[in-house]
């Protein structure tokens, strides 16, 4: 289970596969997720919300941004976030979302999501 950190309108999603060889997920790491629960509307008391791009059940690709696991770095340092995060994508590769609230790993960088990166507030 990981949370969407954009607003597309999912609030928290399950990993369904990694796309490539891989077992585990780590930071930059191209997943198949399910949206499990969506965002609330706020004080309108709606149900969903009603601009949302995305609703419960829908079958997204994503990127992970932070994960709980430690990344070691190439300059020995260790980095570990105290959730697990995500950016849901479309099938090319640009974010659903026009907005990325929270934190991500400077990890994408180095696997090319510079426009993960150019919507984050912050990297760590």
């Amino acid at each position: 289970m990981l949370n969407c950190i954009d607003n597309s309108g999912a609030a928290i999603v399950e990993c369904a596969m990694v796309i490539g060889q891989k077992r585990h997920a780590s930071i930059g790491d191209r997943i198949v997720v399910v949206v499990q629960k969506q965002r609330d509307a706020g004080a309108a008391g709606m149900a969903a919300a009603s601009g949302a791009k995305v609703k419960r059940g829908d079958i997204r690709h994503a990127v992970v941004v932070r994960t709980k696991q430690k990344v070691t770095r190439r300059d020995g340092s260790c980095i570990k976030f105290d959730d697990n995060a995500c950016v849901l994508i479309n099938k090319s590769g640009d974010p659903i979302g026009s907005r990325i609230n929270g934190v991500v790993g400077m990890e994408l960088r180095k696997k090319k999501w510079s426009r993960i990166l150019s919507m984050a507030p912050s990297q760590a």
